[in-house]
């Protein structure tokens, strides 16, 4: 049996082919392959079930029959791998330790991980996520759809794809119209130095639409600098491109805490002159109409929208989110070759982007041009401790500065606590990978398209399910080598090592194999807490392992051999938390 990256596909292989030319199968049959409880084995295959249903035949006898021609097949070696029939024709695989020890010698550095996990012809994917209005200060709002976003991105590239980080900042809109009406009201001067300017901002646009309220004269003035923007004129256009510049330094202090780079930054200013040809082909294709002044796509066929009208141009002709966003597809498609595209957008925009994609899949058809994969990304809401939407005291968003802020000092006070002898640069350093860690970590930790609870103490906790936890673990297998004079990178190519012994190193080495497949699970739908739960696992196993089995020891053989699985444990535990975004540290 060849040492594959995901050994998984290696066992399904072989019983697709089996099963091709075995009576009662065929060329259709799904073994599914998937891991299996650690009690039964590595793998197992639970495809004979579903199949004898369909095909009215006995599960037991059915899956005895595909056993029986896979062994006498000799695809999978005995000495690498042995397969036992259980329940309704379930199959389980076991690795052999022989096998373990031969993958952990093949994959023993994240270069090596990456270039396991490669896939060709992956594809080219635009992941659209962050996107904050300029001119507002990102608050705990933004947090999620950041974090997911640059986790699924990494992991996409890590398996091959071709990646384009694009930030489809909310740039353009009526919104404009009133904050450059109040900033010239006021005379506040973008190019003066400012302690908070995009919070000076903030407060400007909500003086603006005030004032836009209070009267119709006021409102007349209000649009009248929207217009004025809209058709180019030298002072708005100034101002505005101030506005985004000076929002863009705030948006970046954020990016870089969370170490995160875009490679395309392509607002909705960007497809205001592009919106002309989308109305023009809905209409010429007869998929939008005119209804009570506005041009709207109905969808006849779904439940929802036969009534629920899509605008895409509205009552005073401008253009809106529904306008650009089919501007987007297009230009993601021409422009940036995209294959798939992913919104990593909250759940609350669900209804939109699903008419978006019905009427983009009808509008593509009718242009004969293919429609890449699009798909939204939903999540749900940050909560605080009374179950709702986590607040300030006042009642408003909280501001991912003021959040970071506090993540460093909460995390530079525990550090000081543990480790009152360490230089306050060495504490600020140490405080600034966990505290940012530990916000980034609870978030992806948790199903994306459930809400989650806000707390401090349990996501800067050293126990549980945590970055300060996993963080911990990475930092103490670093002083096992400490301790052992010896450097991690010294086991990629380990040869003296012939065999894993003890039933602890055996069921360290099967977790560590298991990663392939929990890096496939947390692609498979693009939710990185499956990934998140597979370290969590692996730490817990490595902990298991060191109580039982001591590391340095003066026979060379155990040394070398449990060294190696501590510098494999380490390599997938830092290799899987830069997955998601995170530092890691060598002290703690």
């Amino acid at each position: 049996m060849q040492i594959a990256f995901q050994p998984g596909e290696v066992i399904e292989t072989a019983l697709r082919a089996v099963a091709a030319e075995l009576p009662g199968f065929g060329p259709e049959f799904d073994p599914a392959v998937r891991p299996a409880d650690p009690r039964f084995g590595d793998f197992q295959a639970n495809g004979v079930l579903g199949h004898a249903k369909q095909s009215r035949q006995n599960p037991r006898a059915l899956g005895q029959s595909l056993l029986d021609a896979l062994l006498a097949s000799g695809q999978l070696s005995a000495e690498a791998v042995s397969v036992e029939i259980a329940g309704p024709g379930f199959l389980n695989f076991t690795l052999s330790p022989s096998y373990l020890l031969d993958w952990l010698r093949a994959f023993g550095s994240e270069t090596r991980l990456r270039a396991g996990a490669r896939r060709e012809n992956n594809g080219r994917f635009v992941v659209d996520y962050s996107a904050p209005n300029t001119a507002k200060e990102m608050h705990v709002g933004h947090i999620r759809s950041t974090v997911i976003g640059e986790a699924i991105a990494r992991m996409l590239q890590f398996t091959g794809a071709e990646v384009v980080r694009d930030n489809h900042l909310g740039d353009w809109g009526t919104q404009f119209g009133m904050l450059i009406y109040a900033i010239k009201q006021s005379g506040y001067d973008l190019d003066a130095p400012h302690d908070n300017p995009i919070g000076d901002l903030e407060q400007l646009y909500k003086q603006g639409n005030a004032a836009y309220k209070e009267s119709e004269e006021t409102a007349v003035a209000v649009r009248a600098e929207l217009v004025k923007l809209q058709q180019g004129d030298p002072e708005n256009t100034a101002i505005w491109k101030r506005i985004t510049e000076v929002s863009w330094a705030a948006f970046q202090a954020i990016y870089d805490q969370l170490g995160i780079a875009f490679d395309e930054v392509l607002g909705e200013s960007f497809y205001r002159d592009k919106v002309d040809p989308v109305y023009a082909s809905l209409q010429q294709h007869g998929l939008a109409v005119e209804s009570e002044g506005a041009l709207v796509v109905f969808h006849p066929e779904h439940p929802r929208f036969a009534t629920q009208p899509f605008i895409v141009r509205k009552t005073d002709g401008a253009s809106n989110y529904a306008t650009t966003d089919l501007a987007t597809i297009q230009y993601r498609t021409h422009e940036m070759r995209a294959d798939a595209a992913l919104y990593v957008v909250d759940s609350r925009q669900s209804d939109h982007f699903e008419q978006l994609f019905l009427t983009a899949e009808k509008w593509f058809k009718a242009e004969g041009w293919k429609l890449p994969v699009l798909k939204h990304i939903s999540f749900g809401t940050v909560l605080g401790e009374n179950g709702k939407p986590l607040k300030t005291k006042e009642g408003s968003n909280v501001k991912l500065r003021d959040l970071f802020k506090e993540a460093l000092e909460r995390a530079f006070a525990i550090v000081t606590e543990k480790n009152p002898d360490l230089s306050e640069e060495d504490r600020r350093h140490i405080a600034a990978v966990i505290g940012i860690g530990a916000v980034r970590y609870a978030d992806l930790a948790q199903n994306r398209t459930s809400d989650y609870l806000f707390s401090w103490d349990k996501m800067l906790a050293l126990e549980g399910n945590t970055a300060p936890y996993l963080l911990y673990a990475v930092a103490r297998i670093h002083s096992i080598f400490r301790r052992a004079e010896a450097n991690p990178g010294d086991f990629a190519d380990n040869t003296a090592v012939d065999q894993l012994e003890t039933e602890a190193e055996q069921l360290l080495a099967r977790k560590l194999v298991a990663f392939p497949a929990a890096l496939q699970q947390a692609l498979s739908d693009y939710r990185p807490h499956f990934l998140c739960a597979y370290l969590f696992e692996l730490a817990g196993t490595f902990s298991t392992f060191y109580n039982a089995e001591k590391v340095i020891v003066d026979d060379p053989t155990i040394r070398a051999r449990r060294l190696l699985l501590c510098a494999r444990t380490l390599t997938i535990l830092e290799t899987g938390l830069h997955l998601l975004g995170l530092e890691t540290l060598e002290r703690m």
